[in-house]
């Protein structure tokens, strides 16, 4: 063989093999979704997730996989389900609550996790502090006690005459106790008594309304970080037209009264950032925990018209959303 063909058959080969290179599919990264929810009760959240994604130039199916795994409320499912994530090697674990992230962590300890919500991931046990988690965990927090103290305040000028109110909550979840503390001090200033009954299993919750009721409560305050307590409170508190006002919308939409805390479809938008600078090489130990920045209050007028309450106008003048 010549030196002139050689060269050209060199050249030829290089090429080839240049052209090959650039035809290997890049690698569509795949992440893991771990919710103790149903699917359907969380597609708002989900969507939310998506959109955040999206906004960074990652399409679902396109350049991301999503795998989702939902333990529909039953939380013993959940170290299997994460365990899976794990196997499957996602290159992220995203986790909606503590229930969700408990069993993500013991699942791995090398997969990033991010939390989507969380209500003490100090207390959890899941991150060493908020600007410096040091694992393989980091994300979002809903830590906020002092909204507390604004939903009781709001109970205070749709009810003037409220003088007690009971306060439903499970001490034993991270950042309740902080949360009963601010509801406290709110309370004194507004000379309202105030009925804490722990519900530390759902069989607990008709008990409680029941001691609320013989206790000539005036209005009932569903603290942070209890979903499961929101999600199984019994018609009950309708029907003694009793004004109850919550941490989420979700019972709201489904015909209570109101709700003021921490807007959850924020979060979960702002979870895809975390997902973003992990996925382009960052550490979840160096990437600190923010806390929430977007609040809503939302009410509804079926229900206050249902229970005999009129909402004032500068209240609803306030409210993000108002179901009619």
């Amino acid at each position: 063989m010549n030196k002139k063909l050689f060269w050209q058959s060199t050249l030829f080969l290089l090429a080839a093999g240049t052209f090959a290179e650039a035809q290997q599919p890049k690698k569509v990264p795949p992440i893991g979704f771990l919710s103790t929810a149903t699917s359907s009760s969380m597609t708002t959240r989900v969507e939310a997730f998506r959109h955040g994604l999206r906004e960074l130039g990652y399409v679902e199916g396109k350049n991301i996989v999503i795998e989702y795994r939902y333990a529909e409320g039953k939380f013993d499912h959940l170290p299997a389900l994460a365990a899976e994530l794990a196997g499957l090697k996602v290159d992220v674990i995203v986790t909606g609550g503590s229930g969700a992230t408990r069993p993500a962590k013991e699942a791995t300890k090398t997969i990033p996790i991010v939390m989507a919500q969380d209500i003490d991931p100090v207390g959890n046990g899941f991150v060493a502090s908020l600007a410096r988690p040091g694992g393989n965990i980091t994300g979002l927090s809903t830590l906020s006690p002092e909204i507390s103290g604004k939903r009781l305040e709001l109970l205070k000028e749709i009810i003037p005459k409220l003088s007690r109110v009971a306060i439903l909550g499970n001490s034993t979840i991270p950042g309740n106790a902080q949360a009963l503390r601010e509801t406290e001090l709110a309370a004194g200033a507004f000379g309202v008594q105030i009925q804490y009954l722990d519900i530390r299993d759902p069989k607990d919750i008709e008990t409680a309304l029941q001691a609320a009721s013989k206790g000539h409560t005036d209005a009932v305050l569903v603290l942070t970080g209890s979903p499961y307590i929101q999600r199984l409170i019994p018609d009950l508190a309708v029907k003694n037209r009793l004004p109850a006002i919550y941490f989420d919308s979700t019972p709201v939409d489904a015909g209570r009264l109101m709700s003021y805390g921490v807007s959850f479809t924020d979060l979960y938008r702002r979870a895809a950032t975390y997902v973003d600078k992990i996925l382009k090489g960052a550490k979840p130990a160096d990437l600190p925990v923010e806390q929430p920045m977007k609040f809503e209050f939302v009410i509804n007028l079926k229900t206050a018209k249902q229970i005999g309450l009129t909402i004032p106008p500068n209240v609803l003048t306030r409210a993000d959303k108002v179901i009619k």
